[in-house]
């Protein structure tokens, strides 16, 4: 879903501009930015990639 074509009730204008708070809420909930701003795709690779780093240094013996 996109929100270019949504027009936000409380100041009637296009919610993609986030002129006003509920704007910005409406577009944050259309794009469902995950924790920090991150992507879900971006921090299932940071999960993964200490999982390896953590795998590795046990296989290792450090």
């Amino acid at each position: 879903m996109s929100c270019e074509h949504l027009i936000c009730a409380a100041c009637a204008g296009p919610v993609v501009e986030g002129r006003c708070p509920v704007c910005r809420e409406g577009r944050a909930k259309v794009h469902h930015h995950g924790f920090m701003g991150l992507s879900p795709l971006t921090i299932a690779l940071v999960v993964l990639l200490v999982v390896a780093l953590v795998a590795l240094t046990h296989v290792s013996g450090y």
